[in-house]
């Protein structure tokens, strides 16, 4: 049974019958430079945002992700210099981009790649009709609010985009793996050699310090560092230490 609305349309206009039957058709998605500027507030999925599509990107660590720290001591990371939003698309190809690359030159047991940004942010699109009596069947901007077609992530100034961990010889191929990613982002990125060793939060001087002396204890692709105070019961006796892993200078009163 066919309602007395679709059953008036066809009769009075056919070309207005086949635009009803052709809004189901999938429409192409828009570029992303639509959605590069932070403009709104976040709208992550939720129970009130619902019938959200899964993002591109579903691998945020490729290579040796389970390697100890000690065998990748060298960092590169590629830091955006500009507040915007990037598609889950966007990631997802910079990702393949450098990964391909250090697989190719560095070999898949060499390094570790990191996606450091996630699409939380909801992007919506208010459908419009692009057919012959088009203007009959929709409203324009009443009820604007659109429905979710994709997923982004907000970027800051400094933040951190993507990371590689490998070795020293490999430094400079992480570098021009990133230069390639690069290309995939919209707006303007640096690449950083960092200071640390590999993923861990300690300076490469520091690192072969405290390895040296037993006070470093590898925790996965991370490091903790043994301090020189809490509780000692149930620690072993090599890990008890007098001085202090760090020594500040005293400012003269």
């Amino acid at each position: 049974t066919r309602s007395y609305k679709s059953l008036e349309i066809s009769q009075t206009s056919p070309s207005l019958a086949r635009a009803r039957k052709t809004t189901s058709v999938a429409m192409a998605r828009r570029p992303a430079k639509c959605y590069r500027v932070i403009k709104n507030k976040p709208y992550p999925k939720s129970r009130y945002c619902r019938g959200v599509p899964d993002p591109k990107i579903r691998i945020y660590d490729a290579g040796m992700k389970k390697y100890d720290c000690n065998l990748f001591p060298a960092c590169v990371h590629l830091v955006s210099f500009e507040k915007e939003q990037i598609s889950s698309e966007a990631m997802e190809a910079g990702r393949i981009a450098a990964n391909k690359y250090m697989v190719k030159n560095a070999g898949k047991d060499q390094f570790h790649l990191r996606v450091r940004m996630h699409p939380f942010h909801c992007l919506r699109i208010n459908k419009m009709l692009s057919c012959a009596g088009a203007d009959r069947l929709q409203t324009g901007m009443r009820g604007a609010f659109g429905k979710v077609q994709g997923t982004a992530a907000r970027i800051a100034i400094g933040q951190i985009m993507l990371s590689i961990r490998t070795k020293e010889q490999h430094a400079n191929k992480a570098v021009e793996g990133f230069r390639r990613a690069k290309f995939k982002f919209p707006g303007r990125q640096k690449i950083v050699v960092s200071r640390q060793w590999g993923f861990t939060k300690f300076t490469q001087e520091d690192y072969k310090a405290w390895k040296a002396e037993g006070r470093i204890r590898p925790d996965g692709v991370n490091a903790k560092l043994w301090e020189n105070h809490g509780p000692i019961a149930g620690r072993p006796a090599n890990t008890l230490f007098l001085g202090a892993a760090r020594t500040y200078k005293v400012r003269n009163a």
